[in-house]
């Protein structure tokens, strides 16, 4: 694809708005495809979001089919909505990779959901990119070109699931679907300036998706908007009765009930910024803005939450990657991306007893962390602590790399839901967010307090001129000011 000027978006494509563009006829589905299409080629050479797009003639034949289906009265809660899948998510008929060309296989069949998002009016417009074999919080790990940040092409912008963040951020997609083991559905999000839900383990069925880490691995959201990503993941948890990991929750939130919020936070002593000071400061003016939407801010102890991170990369679950992919390591290592090779690699040097010790030591944790829950409603942390320039993570890929888990890697081990939600830009002029965080099955809560907190805080939609309706008196910081003054 040739690049040129950047097409941007002419109606946004988050939800309400795309919807009452559809009522009023404004626009038909037919064409937000011919849009989609065009920014995605105006914008792939540059920035590689998409590894496979589906053809042009199939999906306007999509578009033509849900428009006919809604003339005949039928019900899409999705009608129109285009949206992305991570490529290690099957779609029948079409290439899963795995961000690894000599992976390739052609999917027979389609995973459980992105079948209920197209049964509900989703337009499917492709694959997007990833870090190989979703092994990587940085979006630099794949033959298919790394992903640029959205507003600074030198930086990073988050892993694995860095294309379906950029797809989303650029416009290219109302939703885009990641996954997220330990922070792939958070960390891009904060990145790109959109929002990424990782939802409790087991509400969104995994049946169809090439594992990283199988009891771990969960389906992630990303969106323009709270409200979107929650829209999407009603559907997607519709249960999938073959899937051995499945649960299920019908909790909705009380407003008037959680109208206060008790929000830990980790002490001074145990944040870590890695010496950036943008993001220190960043965090500061979030925790802030929670206090000015109503919570309580509380500081708790971190270190059993500190130490399960560690686990992850650290201990036995590396075993279970390998063991995701060991016929074609076996066979086709050197195929495999560097970085990622010497991870999963690593697995084979645990025995069976050091799973045991391993799940022993985290069930020890899980009871000592318990006491947080019986203080706070929400864990609050910066979704990274830093972000680091493409070819610093290329000096330096390990190490950077799990610098940028440390408020991530412990969610899935502790079995907590977690929501990645935009804050105020940072004095430099990047995006920076905060992660909610809470016990399984809490995703409502979060879902409620993370709208509050993204109304009051952010003036963009991703990377496109479209604002977010803000809470009246809301403040704005000068970085967000020039960078919406420049988006004009």
């Amino acid at each position: 694809m040739q690049g040129r000027s950047e097409d941007p978006p002419s109606h946004s494509l988050d939800f309400e708005r795309l919807s009452a563009a559809y009522d009023a006829r404004q626009l038909t589905p037919t064409a937000v495809v011919r849009g989609v299409l065009s920014r995605i080629e105006v914008s792939q050479s540059s920035n590689p979001a998409w590894i496979h797009v589906f053809a042009r003639d199939a999906l306007l034949a999509r578009a033509a089919e849900l428009e006919q289906r809604r003339a005949r009265g039928e019900r899409l809660p999705l009608y129109g909505v285009p949206f992305g899948v991570k490529d290690n998510v099957d779609v029948a008929g079409a290439p899963t990779t795995a961000a690894c060309p000599a992976y390739r296989y052609i999917a027979s069949s389609t995973a459980h959901v992105v079948e209920r998002l197209e049964h509900a009016g989703a337009i499917c417009i492709g694959k997007t990119n990833m870090d190989q074999f979703a092994t990587g919080l940085v979006g630099t790990r794949s033959p298919y070109g790394a992903c640029s940040n959205p507003f600074d092409s030198r930086y990073i912008s988050g892993g694995s699931s860095s294309g379906s963040a950029v797809a989303v951020a650029l416009g290219h997609v109302s939703f885009a679907l990641g996954t997220d083991t330990a922070g792939s559905g958070r960390v891009p999000a904060a990145f790109c300036n959109v929002v990424g839900v990782k939802p409790t383990r087991g509400l969104v069925s995994t049946k169809g998706i090439v594992p990283a880490c199988r009891s771990l691995d969960c389906v992630s959201v990303f969106a323009l908007t709270v409200e979107d990503a929650g829209s999407v993941l009603r559907i997607a948890q519709e249960p999938d009765e073959s899937d051995p990991y499945r649960r299920s929750s019908n909790q909705e939130v009380d407003g008037a009930r959680h109208a206060f919020l008790r929000c830990g936070i980790p002490r001074a002593a145990d944040l870590r910024f890695f010496g950036d000071e943008a993001a220190k400061m960043a965090f500061r003016r979030a925790t802030e803005t929670l206090e000015s939407v109503g919570a309580e801010l509380i500081e708790i102890d971190y270190a059993p939450f500190a130490e399960a991170a560690r686990l992850l990369y650290e201990g036995p679950w590396l075993a279970e990657r390998l063991a995701a992919i060991k016929t074609f390591y076996e066979r086709s290592r050197d195929e495999m991306h560097p970085a990622v090779r010497e991870i999963i690699g690593g697995g084979a040097r645990f025995s069976a007893t050091d799973v045991f010790e391993a799940q022993d030591r985290l069930q020890a944790l899980k009871s000592e962390s318990a006491e947080t829950w019986q203080r706070v409603d929400v864990l609050v942390v910066p979704t990274a602590g830093t972000i680091y320039r493409i070819d610093q993570v290329a000096a330096d890929p390990l190490r950077l790399n799990s610098n940028l888990g440390y408020y991530t890697n412990f969610v899935n081990l502790l079995d907590l839901a977690a929501l990645a939600v935009p804050a105020r830009f940072r004095d430099d002029g990047l995006p920076f967010g905060i992660t909610l965080i809470a016990p399984a099955l809490q995703d409502a809560l979060l879902a409620h307090w993370g709208a509050r907190f993204h109304r009051d805080c952010a003036p963009m939609l991703g990377a496109t001129q479209f604002r977010l309706p803000r809470t009246a008196g809301a403040k704005t910081s000068v970085a967000e000011e020039q960078r919406v003054e420049c988006s004009r």
